[in-house]
Parts: structure tokens; C-alpha cells; sequence
């Protein structure tokens, strides 16, 4: 039986570009702690002609739980700067609130 993971690169073998399945491949690389993987994948949803902000998010999340908070700051300033150029505020204030627990620290 096809792990999750599989099933979606199956999916992603039809449509290359859709965006919602390349950011759920990045999430089950994360599971399955291939963070190099998942953070090349997510860095590339950050790098698009319209870049998905929940992408700057997860990026941050997992390089501050691999201890790589200072990369972590700077997916979060570029994510934020992001989601207001696209008027996601929600995704702009919940960045800045964990930017702002992050502390400068290492800075």
C-alpha cells in the first residue's frame, strides 16, 4: 500500500505546479524528518511568481525546531513581508507574533 507521501508525489506526476500538493509533500518529508528535503520544497514555494506564504511559515516552524533560529527569523521577515503584499494579514500577524517570540538572540 502506497504511503501518503507516495500517493501525493503520484498526484504531483500529473500536475508538477500545483502548489497545494508540492507544500503537502514538503509537510510529509517534514514527518518523515527529511527536513533537508522539506525545506528545499518549501524554500521553492517561497521562491514562485506568487509565493505561498503558508510556505515562509512551515520553513520557520521546523528550522526553529532544528535549532536554526536565525534562518527561521529570516523566513519569517521575508514571509511577513509577503503576506501583506498579498493582504494576508492573519498569515502576517500570526509570522510577526512568532518572530517577535523568537527574540533576537544570535542576531
Amino acid at each position: 500500500m502506497a504511503s501518503r507521501r507516495e500517493k501525493i508525489e503520484a498526484m504531483l506526476q500529473e500536475d508538477p505546479s500545483d502548489t497545494f500538493l508540492r507544500y503537502s509533500l514538503a509537510l510529509e518529508w517534514d514527518k518523515e524528518s527529511n527536513h533537508a528535503v522539506s525545506l528545499q520544497l518549501l524554500d521553492g514555494l517561497t521562491r514562485d511568481a506568487t509565493p505561498y506564504v503558508p510556505a515562509f511559515f512551515m520553513a520557520a516552524q521546523q528550522l526553529v525546531r532544528l535549532d536554526r533560529v536565525v534562518d527561521a527569523r529570516k523566513y519569517l521577515r521575508e514571509g511577513i513581508e509577503e503576506a501583506r503584499r498579498q493582504n494576508d494579514l492573519h498569515a502576517a500577524a500570526e509570522m510577526g507574533e512568532m518572530l517577535s517570540n523568537l527574540g533576537t538572540a544570535g542576531e
